[in-house]
């Protein structure tokens, strides 16, 4: 552990902040974790997690959010919620925390995005062309508003689909027909290596902001991919729609790879399970 970093705050104690806690936690940090849920703090205590009830969306009291900001490093790990107009409240949550971290001691902040900020291209996509984005994007907006900021270095980290723990993604598709874009290549991660890869950033020195990509190596297309995954669960597999023009991007992993000297501990979504 790099003591420069030792008090983490984890903003979203779900699929990823929740097995992220737990894992810097028997590394030695000091962590705090939230949630939305108040049936969930028992669970964190138990973990210990110092618990908090953090709601964006309804205007937390000033001083109990402080006092979760009391950290060297603010992982934030809420995606904006796509159902019931959640994603028109996205970014104001966004703004409140990045007023909040400007009298924080939070030095490093690590941002979960997401690849679906990319357009589809038909091609390869890296991080530094403007012209893939979706700027309409809410993600790719909040990324912007957390980089704005000179009091904290931001890490923008946009994982691929993602599998494990509880995502099988055999049951995504099973049984259903007519699925569309067979042939197009799928850009994904298991939750392994999203928490190999935020402790690495976490440890790292962080001089600037920056942005990375976090999928696997390999892209097998969807209808491979899924026929495999509802099998391997005894699912009947998906139908595919018969082969139209396609619509595709293919995320590129290597400024990652070559910036932590990182190896993926599934590089093949074909052998995740």
């Amino acid at each position: 552990m790099n003591n420069t970093w030792n008090r983490v705050s984890i903003l979203g104690c779900g699929w990823l902040g929740l097995p992220l806690a737990e894992r810097l936690v028997s590394s030695g940090y000091q962590v705090k974790g939230s949630t939305t849920s108040p049936e969930k703090l028992e669970l964190l205590r138990q973990k210990n997690i110092q618990p908090f009830l953090i709601n964006l969306s309804a205007n937390p009291d000033a001083l109990y959010l402080a006092d979760f900001l009391k950290a060297d490093c603010l992982i934030i790990s809420f995606p904006p919620r796509l159902r019931a107009g959640g994603e028109a409240l996205y970014l104001p949550q966004i703004q409140l925390l990045t007023s909040a971290l400007r009298q924080s001691s939070v030095k490093k902040v690590l941002f979960i995005s997401s690849t679906s900020v990319y357009r589809e291209v038909n091609g390869t996509v890296k991080e530094n062309d403007p012209a893939v984005i979706l700027k309409e994007s809410p993600l790719y907006q909040a990324e912007n508003l957390m980089q704005n900021s000179s009091g904290y270095k931001t890490i923008i980290l946009r994982f691929g689909g993602l599998v494990g723990g509880n995502r099988h993604p055999g049951r995504f598709l099973a049984g259903k027909t007519e699925v569309p874009q067979p042939e197009a290549p799928v850009n994904l991660i298991h939750l392994e290596d999203c928490l190999q890869l935020c402790a690495k950033l976490i440890q790292n020195p962080t001089p600037h902001h920056e942005v990375y990509n976090a999928v696997t190596d390999k892209h097998p297309s969807r209808n491979e991919f899924y026929t495999a995954v509802a099998k391997n669960l005894g699912l009947t597999p998906p139908q595919f729609a018969a082969t139209e023009t396609p619509q595709f991007k293919i995320i590129s992993n290597e400024k990652l790879k070559v910036a932590l000297a990182y190896e993926f501990i599934y590089p093949d979504p074909m052998f995740f399970f």
